[in-house]
């Protein structure tokens, strides 16, 4: 799946150069765009003072960083609530975990000595399996013991499927 979509579908993106320059460049937009604004508003007042100097009463103290700093509190308040509600994080969490828990797993449920596995684990083998099957598309032994994992678990699909690679 990496190879035909890429390295977002693993959710753990490299960084590359391309990534940098997307995340980058727009930046660099929003930046140079304030500066811009601000230089025009700057060289503006400073026309209309010696143009008329003696008409513009003097002005009092500007507002400083600390008017906007709880806008800006509130808007990355905002963004980490939506965030943590719709970014499916926990997912993602879990996923890693069941990835980095798969050897174990596959090394108890090979060994007729060790305790069986139970669903949940089973589930957490079959999701690890997959995701190292992703990279590892011609390892058989994978794809065999992914078909018996579909099985246990009752999901035909996940087993035709990878009794079909294998």
């Amino acid at each position: 799946m990496v190879a035909r979509y890429g390295n977002f579908v693993t959710y753990d993106p490299p960084l590359t150069p391309l990534t940098v320059l997307l995340w980058v460049l727009p930046l660099a937009a929003i930046v140079a765009g304030g500066w811009i604004i601000v230089a025009r508003t700057r060289r503006r007042v400073r026309i209309r003072q010696d143009v008329l100097a003696d008409a513009i009463p003097a002005a009092g103290p500007r507002a400083g960083v600390g008017v906007y700093l709880p806008g800006v509190v509130i808007a990355l308040v905002v963004a980490a609530i939506s965030y943590s509600q719709t970014g499916s994080y926990p997912q993602v969490r879990a996923w890693q975990q069941a990835t980095a828990q798969t050897p174990g797993l596959l090394a108890r449920a090979l060994d007729p000595t060790a305790q069986p596995l139970n669903e949940e684990e089973m589930a957490r083998l079959a999701l690890g399996l997959r995701t190292r099957l992703q990279n590892d598309a011609g390892n058989v032994e994978g794809w065999l013991m992914l078909g018996r994992t579909g099985m246990v678990l009752g999901n035909a699909g996940t087993a035709t499927g990878a009794y079909a690679n294998a």
